[in-house]
């Protein structure tokens, strides 16, 4: 009987329908797995489910002697060593497509409530504050009509833009590769420059993955080519941004305000961060709705079966592993 490795509780009862075949071992706690548990509980899996947050670097490759496939429970895929897990013939899978309507969602979600201030609104109204209507009371800045620039325009870049067209926005994007002209005029998308996109932008969300060259894409130059009034939402990861350099273009009000999901050294914040009013904080529940949420269990359920049945799983993040199979 195979062994599978869960290390965090999931939504539903989609684990039910592999306790036949498979011995299935959840992490106890509430919390995040540590390195060294991690270690142990691998020595005897043959597959594991791991969070964006769980650190699977070379040396807890190499401790799964018996290890088959990682499932990671997320698209991104960057606490996994992707080398380590080919040379040690381990297929990697993750599940894209299926957050993409959720990411979306958020992103917008965090925009709204930044640009018209409804977490301040929220808290001052419950604390008793609201003294009735005036002219001035939290004055935002629109959302309709205005220019949208979203930086990465995959699955979720493009579902963004897609939800833009209520608001009649405008659209630039920026990205690795420009789009085929058909999908920029379905969505009503424009290709720019990075620097064009942040100047002339009264939105900017990114969607891009963490990559070298994008690790701190938006830094102090970035934020100083954005409007006073723009607002910056992040739902991608965290190290695009360089956190320091936002604190300190929100305190010093350069940009309106900012919308974060994801943070450079998740699940820590940078000191300041939180006592701010112009930022919006959610704890990386991008995918979080339960719909998404359950179709990535099934999915990760379904590439772990395909692996171990020695069949291609659909969402293989290294595909050359398959070869020496």
């Amino acid at each position: 009987m195979y062994r599978i490795f869960v290390t965090r509780s999931l939504p539903g009862n989609a684990l039910d329908k592999i306790k036949d075949r498979c011995n299935v071992t959840v992490y106890p706690l509430d919390r995040t797995i540590t390195k060294d548990e991690l270690m142990t509980y691998l020595k005897e899996a043959d597959a594991v489910i791991s969070m964006l947050s769980d650190p699977i670097d070379k040396e807890v490759i190499e401790a799964g002697k018996n290890l088959k496939v990682i499932a990671n429970y997320a698209v991104g895929y960057n606490n996994i060593d992707i080398e380590a897990a080919t040379k040690s013939g381990i297929a990697v899978v993750n599940t894209p497509d299926v957050l993409t309507e959720a990411s979306a969602d958020l992103a917008w979600a965090l925009l709204l409530a930044v640009s018209r201030r409804v977490v301040e609104g929220d808290t001052m109204t419950r604390a008793g504050k609201f003294r009735g209507w005036a002219p001035e009371l939290l004055l935002g800045v629109p959302v309709y009509g205005q220019t949208l620039g979203i930086i990465g325009a995959g699955r979720i870049g493009q579902a963004v833009a897609r939800r833009a067209k209520g608001f009649g926005m405008r659209v630039l994007y920026h990205n690795r590769k420009r789009l085929p002209k058909a999908i920029e005029n379905d969505l009503g998308m424009s290709y720019a420059a990075l620097d064009d996109l942040l100047a002339e932008s009264d939105f900017v969300s990114l969607h891009c993955p963490l990559t070298p060259e994008t690790k701190h894409l938006i830094g102090p130059r970035e934020l100083g080519l954005m409007k006073q009034t723009a607002v910056l939402i992040n739902t991608a990861r965290g190290p695009v941004v360089d956190e320091e350099a936002l604190l300190q273009a929100l305190r010093k009000k350069t940009i309106f305000g900012a919308g974060l999901d994801v943070y450079e050294k998740e699940p820590l914040l940078t000191p300041g961060l939180a006592d701010l009013p112009n930022v919006v904080l959610t704890p990386h529940i991008g995918s979080a709705d339960t719909r998404t949420r359950l179709a990535m269990v099934d999915m990760v359920l379904n590439d772990i079966i395909a692996v171990l049945n020695n069949e291609r799983p659909q969402n293989l993040v290294n595909p050359e592993v398959w070869g020496r199979r």
